[in-house]
């Protein structure tokens, strides 16, 4: 969750302060309609009361743009595009989506901690057709997993701002169905509609 340095709030609790007295006037910038940040900022709007305006841009690199201008507020942007700029000072990093904090920006909290529940990330996994062979599903499962603790590679993966995870086949298909049912709550409540 990402500001433009012009936003007042330093803090979650100030930023949802601020929009709450500024209500419908605060616009929040997103790669475009159903997007991860769109659905990100939806969440953070339902679960907070507060109203801004969303901005949808064609791709996330033209919505950063004018958040950098002050053109935009507030974007909830993967932490490896907008990185830099909070080093830099050109963003204001309030809070990351995930569930703990990043390794990437240690000190800056999550929304979790001030708004309860309050859990946005995205995910890769491994997939094979329906009807693949247990034993061939067992085999890969096992080798991702092995490559997941390999400490080069979760050192790559946590460059890239990503909490490598592995979990059983079943554990993974509950996982989607979970996910698919959250956000699909919050794409119903926000009333995005396809383009």
């Amino acid at each position: 969750m990402v500001v433009n340095p012009s936003v007042p709030a330093k803090t979650v609790p100030e930023f949802i302060a601020y929009a709450k007295v500024n209500a419908g006037k605060l616009t929040m910038a997103s790669g475009g309609n159903g997007s991860p940040a769109h659905v990100s900022g939806e969440m953070f709007k339902m679960m907070t009361g507060v109203n801004m305006v969303h901005v949808p841009y064609r791709g996330a690199a033209p919505a950063v743009t004018d958040l950098l201008a002050g053109q935009v507020q507030v974007m909830f942007d993967p932490i490896v595009s907008s990185i830099e700029h909070i080093k830099a000072g050109k963003l204001r990093a309030l809070a990351v989506t995930s569930a703990t904090r990043s390794e990437l920006l240690p000190d800056i909290p999550v929304v979790g901690e001030f708004v309860p529940g309050y859990e946005a990330t995205g995910w890769q996994g491994i997939g094979a057709p329906r009807n693949t062979p247990t034993d061939i599903i067992k085999k890969l499962n096992r080798e991702v997993s092995a490559a997941l603790v390999d400490s080069k590679i979760r050192a790559r993966l946590a460059s890239l701002g990503a909490t490598p995870f592995a979990n059983s086949p079943a554990d993974f298909g509950t996982f989607i169905v979970e996910y698919t049912e959250k956000w699909a709550k919050v794409i119903r409540t926000a009333n995005i509609k396809a383009e």
